[in-house]
Protein backbone atom coordinates (compact mmCIF):
# COMPACT_ATOMS: atom_id res chain seq x y z
CA UNK A 1 0.00 0.00 0.00
CA UNK A 2 1.68 3.55 -1.00
CA UNK A 3 0.42 6.63 0.87
CA UNK A 4 1.54 8.72 -2.10
CA UNK A 5 3.26 11.31 0.73
CA UNK A 6 6.04 11.05 2.53
CA UNK A 7 4.20 9.44 6.08
CA UNK A 8 5.93 9.47 9.97
CA UNK A 9 3.90 8.46 12.75
CA UNK A 10 4.06 9.72 16.18
CA UNK A 11 2.63 7.21 18.89
CA UNK A 12 1.54 8.50 22.04
CA UNK A 13 3.06 6.10 24.81
CA UNK A 14 3.32 8.12 27.87
CA UNK A 15 0.78 7.60 30.35
CA UNK A 16 1.20 5.77 33.84
CA UNK A 17 -1.40 3.13 32.71
CA UNK A 18 -2.85 3.08 36.43
CA UNK A 19 -5.65 1.21 35.78
CA UNK A 20 -3.81 -2.06 34.52
CA UNK A 21 -2.52 -2.14 38.20
CA UNK A 22 0.73 -3.85 36.53
CA UNK A 23 4.87 -3.69 36.78
CA UNK A 24 4.64 -3.87 32.61
CA UNK A 25 4.01 -0.98 30.71
CA UNK A 26 0.37 -0.87 29.56
CA UNK A 27 1.02 -0.99 26.08
CA UNK A 28 3.53 -3.84 26.19
CA UNK A 29 0.34 -6.05 27.66
CA UNK A 30 -0.15 -8.98 24.88
CA UNK A 31 -3.27 -9.19 22.69
CA UNK A 32 -3.07 -12.90 21.19
CA UNK A 33 0.75 -13.24 22.40
CA UNK A 34 1.70 -9.74 21.09
CA UNK A 35 2.25 -6.79 22.69
CA UNK A 36 -0.68 -4.13 21.97
CA UNK A 37 2.15 -1.72 20.73
CA UNK A 38 3.58 -3.96 18.48
CA UNK A 39 -0.16 -5.03 17.12
CA UNK A 40 -0.67 -1.08 15.71
CA UNK A 41 3.74 -0.72 14.48
CA UNK A 42 2.82 -4.25 12.53
CA UNK A 43 -0.24 -1.87 11.05
CA UNK A 44 1.31 1.06 10.31
CA UNK A 45 4.54 -0.70 8.94
CA UNK A 46 1.81 -1.51 5.45
CA UNK A 47 2.53 1.94 4.80
CA UNK A 48 6.22 2.12 5.45
CA UNK A 49 6.39 5.00 7.42
CA UNK A 50 9.75 6.89 6.69
CA UNK A 51 10.13 7.26 10.45
CA UNK A 52 8.12 6.14 13.76
CA UNK A 53 8.05 7.44 17.25
CA UNK A 54 7.32 6.61 20.37
CA UNK A 55 6.25 9.18 22.64
CA UNK A 56 7.41 7.13 26.40
CA UNK A 57 7.11 8.62 29.94
CA UNK A 58 6.67 6.23 32.79
CA UNK A 59 8.64 2.97 32.14
CA UNK A 60 10.20 4.16 29.29
CA UNK A 61 13.51 2.01 30.28
CA UNK A 62 10.79 -1.09 29.59
CA UNK A 63 9.41 0.68 25.74
CA UNK A 64 13.30 1.02 24.88
CA UNK A 65 13.88 -2.66 25.60
CA UNK A 66 11.27 -4.00 23.66
CA UNK A 67 11.80 -1.67 20.71
CA UNK A 68 15.19 -2.26 20.63
CA UNK A 69 14.67 -4.35 17.60
CA UNK A 70 12.89 -1.57 15.51
CA UNK A 71 14.07 1.32 13.51
CA UNK A 72 12.25 3.73 15.97
CA UNK A 73 12.96 6.64 17.70
CA UNK A 74 11.87 7.03 21.50
CA UNK A 75 10.81 10.54 22.78
CA UNK A 76 10.78 11.33 26.26
CA UNK A 77 7.65 13.14 27.68
CA UNK A 78 9.04 14.48 31.16
CA UNK A 79 6.79 15.71 33.17
CA UNK A 80 2.98 14.38 30.80
CA UNK A 81 1.27 17.52 30.42
CA UNK A 82 -1.45 16.46 27.96
CA UNK A 83 -1.89 14.59 24.46
CA UNK A 84 -0.60 17.79 22.85
CA UNK A 85 2.43 18.23 24.96
CA UNK A 86 3.29 14.25 24.65
CA UNK A 87 3.11 15.18 20.40
CA UNK A 88 4.89 17.88 20.25
CA UNK A 89 8.28 16.06 22.17
CA UNK A 90 8.91 14.11 18.56
CA UNK A 91 9.15 17.45 16.69
CA UNK A 92 12.64 16.90 17.40
CA UNK A 93 13.37 12.94 16.46
CA UNK A 94 11.34 14.53 12.79
CA UNK A 95 13.05 17.98 12.62
CA UNK A 96 14.60 16.76 9.47
CA UNK A 97 11.27 15.20 8.20
CA UNK A 98 9.00 16.85 5.73
CA UNK A 99 5.58 14.99 5.13
CA UNK A 100 2.54 13.87 6.57
CA UNK A 101 2.76 12.85 10.34
CA UNK A 102 -0.04 10.83 12.29
CA UNK A 103 -0.11 11.34 15.73
CA UNK A 104 -2.18 8.08 17.61
CA UNK A 105 -1.92 6.24 20.32
CA UNK A 106 -0.19 2.99 21.82
CA UNK A 107 -3.09 1.71 23.67
CA UNK A 108 -5.39 1.76 20.59
CA UNK A 109 -4.20 -1.07 19.22
CA UNK A 110 -6.28 -2.32 16.26
CA UNK A 111 -6.49 0.72 13.99
CA UNK A 112 -6.04 -0.76 10.74
CA UNK A 113 -3.74 0.38 7.74
CA UNK A 114 -6.39 0.60 5.41
CA UNK A 115 -8.02 3.38 7.64
CA UNK A 116 -4.73 5.11 7.82
CA UNK A 117 -4.59 5.47 4.14
CA UNK A 118 -7.95 6.77 4.21
CA UNK A 119 -7.48 9.63 6.07
CA UNK A 120 -4.08 10.19 3.94
CA UNK A 121 -6.70 10.42 0.72
CA UNK A 122 -8.97 12.61 2.76
CA UNK A 123 -6.28 15.60 3.10
CA UNK A 124 -6.49 15.91 -0.37
CA UNK A 125 -8.81 18.58 -1.52
CA UNK A 126 -7.40 21.73 0.67
CA UNK A 127 -7.53 19.87 4.14
CA UNK A 128 -4.65 20.24 6.12
CA UNK A 129 -5.93 18.17 8.85
CA UNK A 130 -7.81 14.51 8.81
CA UNK A 131 -9.45 13.16 12.03
CA UNK A 132 -11.03 9.46 12.72
CA UNK A 133 -14.31 9.39 14.00
CA UNK A 134 -16.49 6.63 15.47
CA UNK A 135 -19.86 5.77 16.34
CA UNK A 136 -20.05 4.04 19.14
CA UNK A 137 -23.13 2.41 20.51
CA UNK A 138 -23.07 4.84 23.77
CA UNK A 139 -21.43 7.84 23.15
CA UNK A 140 -20.74 8.11 26.69
CA UNK A 141 -18.70 11.07 27.74
CA UNK A 142 -16.74 11.16 24.56
CA UNK A 143 -15.73 14.15 22.28
CA UNK A 144 -18.09 14.87 19.20
CA UNK A 145 -17.61 15.88 16.43
CA UNK A 146 -19.70 17.62 14.45
CA UNK A 147 -19.34 17.66 10.42
CA UNK A 148 -20.99 19.21 6.96
CA UNK A 149 -22.96 16.60 4.74
CA UNK A 150 -19.27 16.40 2.90
CA UNK A 151 -17.33 15.43 5.81
CA UNK A 152 -15.96 19.06 6.34
CA UNK A 153 -15.48 19.49 10.24
CA UNK A 154 -17.26 22.33 11.73
CA UNK A 155 -16.49 21.57 15.05
CA UNK A 156 -14.70 19.91 17.83
CA UNK A 157 -16.38 20.03 21.03
CA UNK A 158 -15.44 17.70 24.63
CA UNK A 159 -18.38 16.62 25.99
CA UNK A 160 -18.39 18.46 28.78
CA UNK A 161 -18.93 21.62 26.41
CA UNK A 162 -21.24 20.03 24.53
CA UNK A 163 -24.67 21.38 23.90
CA UNK A 164 -27.52 19.45 24.20
CA UNK A 165 -28.00 19.46 19.97
CA UNK A 166 -24.25 18.98 19.86
CA UNK A 167 -24.40 15.68 22.08
CA UNK A 168 -26.90 14.28 20.19
CA UNK A 169 -24.33 13.70 17.19
CA UNK A 170 -22.87 10.59 17.42
CA UNK A 171 -20.03 11.21 15.64
CA UNK A 172 -17.25 10.58 17.93
CA UNK A 173 -13.38 11.72 18.08
CA UNK A 174 -10.91 8.74 18.59
CA UNK A 175 -8.12 11.55 19.05
CA UNK A 176 -5.95 10.38 15.52
CA UNK A 177 -5.46 12.78 13.42
CA UNK A 178 -3.13 13.19 10.53
CA UNK A 179 -1.74 16.94 8.93
CA UNK A 180 1.19 18.04 7.44
CA UNK A 181 4.34 18.14 9.44
CA UNK A 182 4.94 22.25 8.04
CA UNK A 183 1.28 22.59 9.88
CA UNK A 184 1.52 19.93 12.36
CA UNK A 185 4.53 21.53 15.06
CA UNK A 186 2.68 25.45 14.40
CA UNK A 187 -0.45 24.33 15.59
CA UNK A 188 0.24 21.92 18.31
CA UNK A 189 2.52 24.55 19.47
CA UNK A 190 -0.80 26.73 19.82
CA UNK A 191 -2.90 24.83 22.08
CA UNK A 192 -3.08 26.07 25.10
CA UNK A 193 -4.16 24.61 28.88
CA UNK A 194 -6.99 26.48 29.88
CA UNK A 195 -8.98 23.55 30.81
CA UNK A 196 -10.07 22.00 34.15
CA UNK A 197 -7.00 19.74 34.41
CA UNK A 198 -4.22 22.27 33.20
CA UNK A 199 -3.23 19.79 30.21
CA UNK A 200 -2.25 20.38 26.27
CA UNK A 201 -5.36 18.37 24.76
CA UNK A 202 -4.62 16.83 20.95
CA UNK A 203 -7.85 17.51 19.79
CA UNK A 204 -7.57 21.31 19.82
CA UNK A 205 -4.89 21.05 17.09
CA UNK A 206 -8.30 20.29 14.50
CA UNK A 207 -10.15 23.14 16.71
CA UNK A 208 -7.26 25.75 15.79
CA UNK A 209 -6.87 24.43 12.31
CA UNK A 210 -10.05 25.45 11.72
CA UNK A 211 -9.67 29.11 13.88
CA UNK A 212 -7.26 29.70 11.30
CA UNK A 213 -9.56 29.14 8.31
CA UNK A 214 -8.13 25.57 7.63
CA UNK A 215 -10.43 22.93 6.27
CA UNK A 216 -10.41 19.86 8.58
CA UNK A 217 -11.79 16.46 7.78
CA UNK A 218 -13.40 13.74 9.32
CA UNK A 219 -13.15 9.87 8.47
CA UNK A 220 -15.14 7.36 10.25
CA UNK A 221 -14.34 3.70 10.80
CA UNK A 222 -15.94 0.91 13.34
CA UNK A 223 -15.44 1.63 17.31
CA UNK A 224 -14.21 -1.41 17.35
CA UNK A 225 -11.25 -0.69 15.70
CA UNK A 226 -10.38 2.56 17.80
CA UNK A 227 -11.22 0.87 21.08
CA UNK A 228 -8.83 2.29 23.95
CA UNK A 229 -7.29 -0.09 26.36
CA UNK A 230 -6.73 1.11 29.93
CA UNK A 231 -7.66 -2.05 32.01
CA UNK A 232 -7.40 -5.57 32.43
CA UNK A 233 -11.01 -5.71 31.23
CA UNK A 234 -10.48 -3.90 28.44
CA UNK A 235 -7.88 -5.50 27.71
CA UNK A 236 -9.92 -8.77 27.97
CA UNK A 237 -12.33 -7.17 25.49
CA UNK A 238 -9.75 -6.37 23.22
CA UNK A 239 -8.62 -10.19 22.95
CA UNK A 240 -12.00 -11.25 22.54
CA UNK A 241 -13.01 -8.82 19.45
CA UNK A 242 -9.34 -9.97 18.32
CA UNK A 243 -10.40 -13.87 18.53
CA UNK A 244 -13.70 -13.58 17.33
CA UNK A 245 -12.05 -11.76 13.41
CA UNK A 246 -9.41 -14.07 13.63
CA UNK A 247 -11.96 -16.89 14.21
CA UNK A 248 -14.06 -15.78 11.19
CA UNK A 249 -10.79 -14.96 9.09
CA UNK A 250 -10.07 -18.93 9.83
CA UNK A 251 -13.46 -20.25 8.69
CA UNK A 252 -13.50 -17.91 5.67
CA UNK A 253 -9.97 -18.88 4.23
CA UNK A 254 -11.21 -23.02 4.75
CA UNK A 255 -10.64 -24.37 7.80
CA UNK A 256 -13.37 -25.70 9.48
CA UNK A 257 -14.14 -24.41 13.78
CA UNK A 258 -16.67 -27.09 15.17
CA UNK A 259 -16.88 -24.57 18.16
CA UNK A 260 -15.62 -21.41 16.94
CA UNK A 261 -15.75 -19.65 20.51
CA UNK A 262 -13.69 -21.95 22.33
CA UNK A 263 -10.60 -21.75 20.06
CA UNK A 264 -7.98 -19.48 20.61
CA UNK A 265 -5.53 -18.13 17.87
CA UNK A 266 -2.21 -16.66 17.86
CA UNK A 267 -1.69 -13.44 16.24
CA UNK A 268 0.74 -15.61 13.68
CA UNK A 269 -1.24 -18.88 13.82
CA UNK A 270 -1.07 -20.12 10.50
CA UNK A 271 -3.65 -22.78 8.79
CA UNK A 272 -4.12 -24.28 5.66
CA UNK A 273 -7.27 -25.29 3.41
CA UNK A 274 -9.72 -28.16 5.31
CA UNK A 275 -8.26 -28.05 8.31
CA UNK A 276 -10.22 -29.06 10.73
CA UNK A 277 -10.26 -27.44 14.30
CA UNK A 278 -12.50 -29.23 17.47
CA UNK A 279 -13.51 -27.65 20.15
CA UNK A 280 -10.79 -26.03 23.21
CA UNK A 281 -7.92 -26.18 20.97
CA UNK A 282 -5.20 -23.53 21.86
CA UNK A 283 -2.61 -22.25 19.45
CA UNK A 284 1.14 -20.33 21.05
CA UNK A 285 2.98 -18.64 19.15
CA UNK A 286 4.85 -19.76 16.01
CA UNK A 287 2.03 -22.18 14.52
CA UNK A 288 1.83 -23.24 11.17
CA UNK A 289 -1.23 -26.48 10.28
CA UNK A 290 -0.80 -27.71 6.86
CA UNK A 291 -4.15 -28.48 4.47
CA UNK A 292 -6.52 -31.21 5.61
CA UNK A 293 -4.60 -31.53 8.88
CA UNK A 294 -7.28 -32.48 11.97
CA UNK A 295 -6.57 -31.02 15.96
CA UNK A 296 -8.51 -32.24 18.06
CA UNK A 297 -10.35 -31.31 21.26
CA UNK A 298 -7.89 -29.86 24.52
CA UNK A 299 -4.65 -29.67 22.21
CA UNK A 300 -2.21 -27.10 22.62
CA UNK A 301 -0.11 -26.09 20.15
CA UNK A 302 3.33 -23.76 20.26
CA UNK A 303 5.85 -22.91 17.82
CA UNK A 304 5.17 -26.71 16.22
CA UNK A 305 4.56 -27.85 12.81
CA UNK A 306 1.93 -29.47 11.81
CA UNK A 307 2.37 -31.28 7.86
CA UNK A 308 -0.56 -32.24 5.72
CA UNK A 309 -3.16 -34.41 6.56
CA UNK A 310 -1.58 -34.80 9.99
CA UNK A 311 -3.64 -35.59 13.30
CA UNK A 312 -3.23 -34.32 16.17
CA UNK A 313 -4.73 -35.30 20.08
CA UNK A 314 -6.88 -34.98 21.83
CA UNK A 315 -5.27 -33.73 24.40
CA UNK A 316 -2.24 -33.46 23.04
CA UNK A 317 0.76 -31.04 23.71
CA UNK A 318 2.88 -29.74 20.90
CA UNK A 319 5.96 -27.66 22.41
CA UNK A 320 8.17 -25.78 20.55
CA UNK A 321 10.15 -27.35 17.63
CA UNK A 322 8.21 -30.24 17.25
CA UNK A 323 7.40 -30.86 13.39
CA UNK A 324 4.94 -33.55 12.40
CA UNK A 325 5.22 -34.63 8.79
CA UNK A 326 2.68 -35.50 6.24
CA UNK A 327 0.18 -37.99 7.86
CA UNK A 328 1.80 -38.53 10.54
CA UNK A 329 -0.22 -39.10 14.07
CA UNK A 330 -0.16 -38.16 18.11
CA UNK A 331 -2.69 -38.85 20.13
CA UNK A 332 -4.48 -38.13 23.41
CA UNK A 333 -2.09 -37.53 26.19
CA UNK A 334 1.34 -36.91 24.01
CA UNK A 335 3.50 -34.14 24.27
CA UNK A 336 6.54 -33.34 22.06
CA UNK A 337 9.46 -31.06 22.43
CA UNK A 338 12.01 -30.06 19.42
CA UNK A 339 10.90 -33.59 17.77
CA UNK A 340 10.52 -34.61 14.56
CA UNK A 341 7.51 -37.27 13.50
CA UNK A 342 8.60 -38.82 9.83
CA UNK A 343 5.20 -39.22 7.23
CA UNK A 344 3.63 -41.71 8.64
CA UNK A 345 4.89 -42.52 11.98
CA UNK A 346 2.18 -42.63 15.15
CA UNK A 347 2.50 -41.93 18.76
CA UNK A 348 -0.85 -42.56 19.92
CA UNK A 349 -1.01 -42.34 23.32
CA UNK A 350 1.10 -41.35 26.95
CA UNK A 351 4.13 -40.31 25.34
CA UNK A 352 6.52 -37.80 25.21
CA UNK A 353 8.87 -37.29 22.73
CA UNK A 354 11.88 -34.35 23.53
CA UNK A 355 15.01 -33.83 21.08
CA UNK A 356 13.75 -36.77 18.95
CA UNK A 357 13.39 -37.49 15.26
CA UNK A 358 11.50 -39.99 14.26
CA UNK A 359 11.32 -41.81 11.15
CA UNK A 360 8.85 -42.75 8.91
CA UNK A 361 5.83 -45.02 9.51
CA UNK A 362 7.58 -45.98 12.71
CA UNK A 363 5.38 -46.93 15.62
CA UNK A 364 5.82 -45.51 19.26
CA UNK A 365 4.00 -47.43 21.93
CA UNK A 366 2.02 -45.97 25.01
CA UNK A 367 4.34 -44.78 28.08
CA UNK A 368 6.98 -44.31 25.69
CA UNK A 369 9.42 -41.80 27.00
CA UNK A 370 12.66 -40.46 25.74
CA UNK A 371 15.14 -39.46 28.84
CA UNK A 372 17.24 -36.70 26.99
CA UNK A 373 18.22 -34.47 30.04
CA UNK A 374 20.66 -35.03 32.87
CA UNK A 375 20.19 -32.39 34.25
CA UNK A 376 23.01 -30.24 32.83
CA UNK A 377 22.69 -31.32 29.08
CA UNK A 378 20.14 -32.56 26.99
CA UNK A 379 20.96 -35.07 24.19
CA UNK A 380 19.20 -36.53 21.12
CA UNK A 381 17.47 -39.72 20.35
CA UNK A 382 16.51 -40.84 16.40
CA UNK A 383 14.10 -43.66 16.07
CA UNK A 384 14.77 -45.83 12.32
CA UNK A 385 12.00 -45.88 9.91
CA UNK A 386 9.04 -48.17 10.60
CA UNK A 387 10.89 -48.91 14.45
CA UNK A 388 8.36 -50.06 16.56
CA UNK A 389 8.78 -49.17 20.40
CA UNK A 390 6.79 -51.45 22.91
CA UNK A 391 5.02 -49.64 25.89
CA UNK A 392 6.34 -48.12 28.54
CA UNK A 393 9.85 -47.94 26.76
CA UNK A 394 12.41 -45.76 28.24
CA UNK A 395 14.78 -44.42 25.35
CA UNK A 396 17.84 -42.77 27.58
CA UNK A 397 19.57 -40.62 25.15
CA UNK A 398 21.55 -40.38 23.12
CA UNK A 399 20.55 -43.33 21.40
CA UNK A 400 19.67 -44.50 18.26
CA UNK A 401 17.04 -47.29 17.57
CA UNK A 402 17.60 -48.73 13.71
CA UNK A 403 15.33 -49.05 10.65
CA UNK A 404 12.58 -52.13 11.59
CA UNK A 405 14.29 -52.46 15.00
CA UNK A 406 11.58 -53.63 17.59
CA UNK A 407 12.09 -52.96 20.98
CA UNK A 408 9.79 -54.69 23.39
CA UNK A 409 7.57 -53.44 26.03
CA UNK A 410 8.78 -52.74 29.31
CA UNK A 411 12.46 -51.55 28.10
CA UNK A 412 14.79 -49.30 29.25
CA UNK A 413 17.26 -48.92 26.39
CA UNK A 414 20.75 -47.60 26.95
CA UNK A 415 22.79 -48.42 23.79
CA UNK A 416 22.04 -48.38 20.41
CA UNK A 417 19.50 -50.66 18.55
CA UNK A 418 20.87 -52.00 15.10
CA UNK A 419 18.16 -52.24 12.45
CA UNK A 420 16.04 -55.09 11.94
CA UNK A 421 17.22 -56.09 15.51
CA UNK A 422 15.17 -57.37 18.69
CA UNK A 423 16.29 -55.17 21.87
CA UNK A 424 14.64 -56.92 25.44
CA UNK A 425 15.27 -55.16 28.49
CA UNK A 426 13.42 -56.79 31.11
CA UNK A 427 14.09 -58.48 34.65
CA UNK A 428 13.88 -62.48 34.67
CA UNK A 429 9.99 -62.82 36.20
CA UNK A 430 9.74 -65.37 39.32
CA UNK A 431 6.73 -67.45 39.33
CA UNK A 432 5.86 -68.54 42.78
CA UNK A 433 2.39 -70.92 42.39
CA UNK A 434 -0.57 -70.71 44.50
CA UNK A 435 1.16 -67.75 47.05
CA UNK A 436 -1.69 -65.23 45.84
CA UNK A 437 -4.19 -67.47 47.42
CA UNK A 438 -2.06 -67.85 50.44
CA UNK A 439 -1.26 -64.69 51.12
CA UNK A 440 -5.31 -63.67 50.83
CA UNK A 441 -6.30 -65.87 53.23
CA UNK A 442 -3.98 -65.20 55.84
CA UNK A 443 -4.74 -61.16 55.66
CA UNK A 444 -8.75 -62.07 55.47
CA UNK A 445 -8.15 -64.02 58.43
CA UNK A 446 -6.50 -61.04 60.60
CA UNK A 447 -8.78 -58.62 59.30
CA UNK A 448 -12.19 -60.77 60.63
CA UNK A 449 -9.57 -61.26 63.81
CA UNK A 450 -9.51 -57.55 63.91
CA UNK A 451 -13.14 -57.01 63.98
CA UNK A 452 -14.08 -59.56 66.60
CA UNK A 453 -11.06 -57.84 68.66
Amino acid sequence: MSTQHSFAAVILAAGKGTRMKSDLHKVLHPIAGKPMLDHLMDSLEALAPAHTVVVAGDRHEQLREALGGRNVSVALQEPQLGTAHAALQAEDALKDFSGLVMVCFGDTPMVKSATVQRMVDALGNGAKVAVLGFRPADTLAYGRIITADDGTVLKMVEHKDASEEERACDLCNSGVLIAHSDDLWRLLKSVGNDNAQGEYYLPDVATNAIAEGARVVAVETDPAEVAGINSRAELAAAEAQWQAFKREEAMAEGATLKAPETVFFSWDTELGRDVTIEPNVVFGPGVKVADGALIRAFSHLEGATVGINCKVGPYARLRPGAVMEEGSFVGNFVEMKKATLGPGAKASHLTYLGDTTVGAKANIGAGTITCNYDGYFKYQTVIGERAFIGSNSALVAPVTIGRDAIVAAGSTVTRDVADGELRMERAEQSVKPGWADRFHDTMKKKKAAEKKG
